[in-house]
C-alpha cells in the first residue's frame, strides 16, 4: 500500500529558514510578538514524501503510484519552465537527472539569471545558509525545488512565495484507491521523527495536524 504525504507550511518568514534536517529529528519554531511585527518576506514550502507498507520503504519515488504522481506534479506546474544547471527540460526529465540537494528553478519566464550554485545544498550546508539568495529568487515569483534524501530513495521539497497548495490538492485526489492513501499534513505540527513517520505505528490514528484526504475532502 502507498502512503502519500503532502506536508505544507505557509506564511513562513524567510529569515527563519532553519537547518535542513534530513532525518526529521530536529525542527525549531519561534513564536513572539516581534516575529509578527517585522516586515519580512514570507514563503510557503511543500514536502512530498511517501511510504510503502508493510515493507516500510521510504521515499516518494518508492511508491507504486510514483509515475502517476509525477505526471500530476508536472501537470500542476505546467505554467513553469524547469531549469537545472543552466539547461531546460521537462520537469519529469529534470527530476530524473538532478542530484540530491541541487536546486531546480521553476520559472514562468523563458530564461533566468540565478546562480544556482548559490542555492545548492549538501551535508556541509543547508537551506538556512542560503536564505538571503533564496529570498531573492522567491520574491521574483520563481520556485525552487530540491530532491531530498530519503531512506530508500528521494523526496521532493518545493519552495514558493505564494501558497500553491490548491494546484496539487484536487489532482492528487484522483490517485485515491484501496492501495493509495493520501494525508495532508500541517508541518508546523509535525515536529519529531516519530510524528513524521506516524504511518509506521499509528496509521489509523494519525497525530494532530495530519488529515487523511478522501474524495469528499475539500480544502
Amino acid at each position: 500500500m502507498d502512503i502519500f504525504k503532502l506536508i505544507f507550511e505557509h506564511d513562513l518568514r524567510l529569515d527563519q529558514l532553519k537547518e535542513r534536517q534530513l532525518d526529521r529529528t530536529v525542527q525549531e519554531t519561534t513564536s513572539s510578538i516581534e516575529d509578527f511585527l517585522k516586515p519580512d518576506p514570507t514563503y510557503s514550502k511543500f514536502y512530498f514524501t511517501g511510504t510503502v507498507l508493510p515493507e516500510q520503504r521510504f521515499g516518494i519515488n518508492q511508491l507504486m503510484a510514483y509515475p502517476a504522481f509525477l505526471d500530476i506534479f508536472e501537470s500542476a506546474l505546467q505554467q513553469y519552465n524547469s531549469f537545472y544547471n543552466g539547461d531546460t527540460a521537462s520537469l519529469k526529465g529534470v527530476i530524473e537527472i538532478a542530484e540530491i540537494g541541487d536546486a531546480i528553478i521553476l520559472s514562468k519566464e523563458s530564461s533566468h539569471t540565478w546562480d544556482t550554485g548559490r542555492l545548492n545544498v549538501d551535508f556541509e550546508s543547508n537551506v538556512g545558509h542560503k536564505k538571503e539568495y533564496l529570498a531573492e529568487v522567491l520574491k521574483s515569483d520563481d520556485l525552487v525545488l530540491y530532491k531530498e534524501h530519503a531512506h530508500q530513495g528521494f523526496d521532493l521539497h518545493l519552495f514558493s512565495k505564494k501558497n500553491i497548495y490548491p494546484l496539487f490538492f484536487e489532482p492528487l485526489k484522483s490517485l485515491l484507491s484501496d492501495d493509495f492513501r493520501f494525508f495532508s499534513i500541517n508541518g508546523k505540527r509535525i515536529q519529531s521523527e516519530r510524528k513524521f513517520y506516524f504511518e509506521t505505528w499509528t496509521l489509523e490514528r494519525p497525530p494532530h495536524g495530519a488529515e487523511e484526504v478522501f474524495q469528499s475532502t475539500v480544502i
